[in-house]
Formats: structure tokens, sequence, C-alpha cells
């Protein structure tokens, strides 16, 4: 097994760390400080040195272990650190490659200084309070300020030395931060109004280091930003050079680093801070064109890739890579991309990043709560939102296409639902943002963005429940004069209940007659399908006035008796046999043979078809069977009496 050194004093050393620590070598990390101890997490492949080294105590520890490379992955401001590592590595003989951190363009407005004396001098020719973020290593040098003590305010690690070097400088301790970072814009930006600091000192600690948040936070608070200089550098490779490196010695693959990053609306404002870090510090960004276009840094490397499958071949193509980032729009968690992807990325260490949703914008627009409201996605899919639009008060809907919103209008006139109170927002979050509201009936005919979010208000919908008022079905008379059949309530409820639906459930529904069980199912199944199988031609004009006077558009009609009509439907998860016209077997063997795990609830009313039922239930791992018998009271006189139903067996078979 090959053995590998890490001076790991930084971020992008202990990253770096973390990734071999999943590798087929023995890794020793090399920490100055217990507390860089504690930022490491414990492997069986890693071994921890802490405490400051000299370079002839660096040349025994490398002498002793008899490493094969060596990383130094120090802070770029430890140039003696760095000269020291090269001295010891020389001694001993063994190549060491060094951890380049890149660097930042300072701002135009920026002070630049080469050194620590380089900032006293500018500083004291200043007035006004001055944030330290250079260490508490170089502190003392900034007593010669006048005014030291009043002036400065020293953000350190939360370490004793740090504090003890803060003493000793003679800084009160109201004048000391003692924080562990990484910080956030919000919070830097929060620091400098904290302490009223008129200027902050940083170095040059690239990406890694914060550098552009506390740029960024200056500028929001109106401080000055003095720049430290970098001492000049050894040469050596970034982080990604490093990594390919160590794969090329010593046949490693490491493990690509991915961040599934929700960005809001697209505007950086609405991003939270993490998801800009993660953004930031991606070797490579992938995603849609309006998400790179939102998103992407100046010369930052990008792969303008949409469908999980092309984003999952786009970082398994960058060999060089090690850190990804994919952009998605809104939330990662909110009908999102993520979701198909993540199966796709086992051979990743993922992290998920939630992002500002469309919902929680519109309604943030609105002034209104969104804990109530149910919620569809038709952009870039097709799907049916009108049972939910019938059953649910308040309803949100993603809808995408240049018809997109107007064409969910006229669905809803043509429904009957032209009322419904529509509440559009397009472009959220951008500075041409625009909220429209209206009657459905009255937005039919608008054009609206392709990327809408929608909030529907029916104030008349009705909650779905089992068992629903057999008067509220169409039921008229056949060309005989006769009454089509129709499943009653009480037996309709504990049908429904029996089937255990699912809201995405593909339900068969056999001998139809005038659609009472399929309504329920499609009510029920509201984001499944419904195909109600039905040869009387009578029953299936009725079939097709109940479905619209319940707005089931889920519900399909199909003429024709089963099981020849049913040949070419779906596979069923879910079937109701009302009707088999004494093809019982044939229809259970086609169920079957669709989906063996279908399950099955069948109604029988006379002797002849319990007997069928019956018999079927030994062939069935899960069968059962409850007899139904009510009776409804009817006015006789001044008096009510009770009325008997007929009596319905009801079979439930599933293997």
């Amino acid at each position: 097994m090959y053995k590998l050194c890490v001076f790991a004093g930084t971020t992008e050393g202990r990253e770096l760390v973390a990734l071999l620590a999943g590798q087929p070598v023995a890794v020793t990390a090399c920490v100055a400080t217990e507390y860089g101890e504690t930022l490491l997490e414990p492997r069986e492949n890693l071994a921890i040195s802490t405490g400051r080294l000299t370079e002839d105590e660096m040349a025994a520890l490398l002498g002793r272990e008899g490493f094969d490379c060596v990383v130094d992955a120090t802070h770029p401001y430890a140039a003696q650190v760095t000269e020291n590592i090269a001295a010891a590595c020389r001694t001993v003989g063994v190549d060491c490659l060094r951890l380049l951190r890149g660097s930042d363009a300072a701002p135009e407005d920026a002070v630049c200084v080469p050194d620590i004396p380089g900032a006293v001098a500018y500083l004291a020719k200043t007035e006004g309070n001055i944030l330290l973020t250079t260490g508490s290593k170089e502190l003392a040098q900034y007593t010669a300020l006048p005014d030291f003590a009043r002036r400065v305010y020293a953000r350190v690690l939360p370490m004793d030395a740090s504090l003890a070097a803060c003493r000793a400088a003679g800084l009160p301790p109201d004048r000391i931060i003692a924080m562990q970072g990484p910080f956030s814009q919000e919070m830097n930006t929060a620091m400098l109004r904290s302490v009223s600091a008129g200027y902050l000192v940083t170095k040059d600690t690239g990406g890694a280091g914060g550098f552009g948040g506390k740029a960024a936070a200056a500028r929001e608070a109106g401080a000055v930003l003095v720049v430290v200089g970098r001492p000049a550098q050894r040469a050596g490779l970034d982080f990604a050079g490093v990594t390919e490196e160590l794969c090329r010695r010593f046949g490693l693959r490491l493990r690509p680093q991915v961040a599934l990053v929700g960005i809001g609306p697209g505007g950086a404002e609405a991003m939270t801070g993490e998801a800009r870090r993660a953004l930031g510090e991606a070797g490579c960004l992938i995603g849609a064109r309006r998400m790179l276009e939102a998103a992407a840094a100046s010369g930052q490397r990008t792969c303008e890739a949409i469908t999980p499958a092309d984003i999952a071949a786009c970082i398994q193509e960058q060999r060089d890579c090690r850190r990804f980032a994919v952009a998605f729009s809104g939330d990662t968690g909110f009908f999102s991309g993520a979701k198909k992807l993540l199966p796709l990325l086992e051979g990743c260490d993922v992290t998920v990043l939630p992002g500002l949703s469309s919902l929680s914008m519109l309604c943030a627009r609105l002034g209104t709560s969104y804990e109530d409201i149910v919620c569809a996605s038709l952009h870039g899919r097709d799907g049916d939102i009108l049972p939910d639009i019938s059953q649910n008060r308040r309803v949100f809907v993603l809808v995408g296409g240049a018809d997109g919103v107007s064409g969910l209008c006229r669905s809803l006139a043509e429904a009957g639902l032209g009322d419904v109170r529509v509440h559009v927002g397009e472009r959220l979050g951008y500075p041409d943002e625009r909220i429209t509201v209206g009657l459905a009936a009255e937005l039919a005919g608008r054009g609206f963005d392709s990327l809408s979010a929608v909030l529907l208000e029916n104030a008349s919908a009705r909650p779905f429940a089992p068992g629903l008022p057999d008067g509220l079905f169409a039921r008229g008379g056949g060309p005989d004069g006769r009454v089509v059949p129709m499943t009653k309530s009480e037996v309709r409820a504990v049908a429904l209940s029996r089937l255990e639906l699912t809201a995405d459930a593909v339900c068969w529904d056999i001998g139809a007659g005038t659609g009472s069980v399929a309504v329920e199912m499609a009510l029920f199944a509201r984001r499944g399908r419904v195909y109600a199988v039905e040869r009387n031609p009578a029953a299936l004009e009725l079939l097709r006035e109940n479905r619209a006077r319940f707005h089931v558009s889920n519900l399909e009609v199909v003429p024709g008796s089963a099981p020849e009509a049913c040949r070419a439907l779906p596979a069923p998860t879910h079937a109701f046999i009302g009707g088999s016209a004494g093809n019982l077997r044939e229809i259970v063997s086609l169920l079957l043979e669709k989906n063996p795990a279908v399950r099955i609830v069948a109604a029988a009313v006379t002797l002849e078809t319990t007997a069928e039922l019956a018999a079927l239930m030994g062939e069935f791992g899960s069968a059962q069977a409850v007899a139904l018998s009510a009776a409804r009271s009817r006015a006789a006189g001044p008096y009510h009496l009770m009325a008997g139903q007929n009596p319905v067996t009801l079979f439930t078979f599933q293997r």
C-alpha cells in the first residue's frame, strides 16, 4: 500500500485528505494545532500528526515513515513552512507536490499592500474602526498603529494561542471576535456593521478562504477593503492538478464531489449562502443554459446539460475535475430534476442544497401562506389536475410553454370551473416579474411567460369522501325504459376501502354501468388513470355524462365487453369487477397476466357469481369475502320504515 503525507492546514488540504481517505493508500495528515485535528474526520487509513514541526522534525518524520509522496497544502501566506517542507523532502529524497490555492482579483476600489507593514503604514494615515481578518500570528505588527486598542477589532480562531496573542498585543476582550469560519457574505457584513468598521483587512485567501464574500461584504457595508498581498509562491498545481497527478502515479480513482444546488428563481440575491459557495467552488458547473447564465462565474468551466443521463455523463467525462455543481431552478426538492439524477450518481459524493421555490416566492408576493396548498406540475410533463382543483380550495401549479397558463384556464372554463380565481406569477425574482390575478374564464385568452407559477383558488371545491350520494349521479333509463344498474353508495364506500387505492393508481372498472365506482376511483386516483369498460350503449352515454359532471378527465370510457375490450389497456394496479357477463375467470386471468400483483375487488349479487368468486379464493395468497346488507329509511305517511337493499358480497383478491 502506498503511503502519502499531506500537510493539511487549509480547507483544500482537509478536502484532499477526505478524498484520499476513501482510497487504498495510507495517509498521514500533519496539522499544526489540536484544533486543526478536530476538523479532520477519523478514517481507517488516516493517521494524524499534530504539532508545529521544524525542518529537522519534518525530515525525521518523513524519513521514519518512508512516504511515497508528500503534498504541501499549507496556507499561501505560510511561506517559511513551505520552504521547510521542501527542504525536508530534499533531505529525505521524497517527491513533494505543492498544492496552490487560486487567487482572486481584488476589486478596483480595494487598497492593495505588499505585506503587513504596508497595511499598517496605510491604516496609520486613516481614521475609523478596523476589522482585521488576517489571523493572530501577525497581530503584534499592528500595534504600531496609533490608537491600536481603540480602533482595531480582530477576528481570530477560537483557540488558546489566538486569544493569548490578542492579550499579548494589548487588545481588550471587547475587541476580540473568536470564531471559526467559513463566513458568509451576510455574516461578514453584519460583523462590519456591528463594529462600525470603516476598513476590512484581509489576505488574498482565494475562493477557499472566502475572499469573495469579504470583498462583497466590504462593498455592502461601505468599508474600504485592504488586501495584503501574497509572498512569492513556489511552483505547484491547483487542487484538480494535484488530485490528477496522484491518480496517475498511484492508480487512484477519486470519487467526484457533486453538489445539487437549488438556485431559486435565478438571481444571485435569492440564493442561499451555501448555494453561492458551492457554485463558486465548483470546478465545473452543469445545467440548462438559463441556469448557467444565472449562476456561472466569469471564466468558470460549464457544461450545458438538461436530462439526468446527460448530466451524469458530463460528470463522468470530466476526468480532470473533482468538484461539480449542478444548478437547478427553484428548490431541489420541489418538482426538480434532482430526484431523477440522484440514482445516477452512485459513484459520487453528493450534497443536496435546497433553494427558494417558486411556490414560496409567489405566496410571499401575494402575502399568503402555503401550508394548506396542494401542489402539482405541468411543466415538461403530461398531467391532469382538474381532480385536484375540483377537490381542493387552493392548488399551486407549475406550467410551461407559451400556452401553458392560458391553456390551463381554458381547460378550467370548459370543465365548468371558469369562476376559479387564478394568480399568475411570471418571471418571479427578475426585475420584470409580473403578478396577474383574474378568473379562469377571463384569463383563458391572455398570453403569459413560458415559465409561470400559478395559484388557483376554488371557493366551491368539494373534498372527496368515498360513498358519494347516489342522487349525484345521472341514471336515466335505457331504450327499454329500465334504469341502468349502479353500485349503491354503501357498497361503493366499502369497495373503495377494500381496493386501497393510491393517488397514482391505474384502475380498471369492468362492467362500469353508470360509472359511479369509476368516478370515485378517478377522484381518489387523481394522478392516475381509470378505464371504465362497459358494453351497454345506454350506460356508455351515462358514463360520459357522469365523467363530465364530476370533472374527472382522468377517466377513460372503453366501449366493449371484457376481456376482449381490455387487452390493449395499460396494466392495472387495481381493478373492480361489477359485472362480468359470464366471463369472470377469463377477466381475472387477463388481469393477472397484465399484472400478477394487481389488487382485485369483485361484487357478487347473484348466488351463481358468489359461487364462482368463492371458487377463485383458493388460487390467491390473499383472499377475503365480506357480505353486506344495508337498509335505507323511507317515509310511510307520518312514519319511516327501513327498506332493505339487495345484499352484496365483496371479494378481495391479491397475490
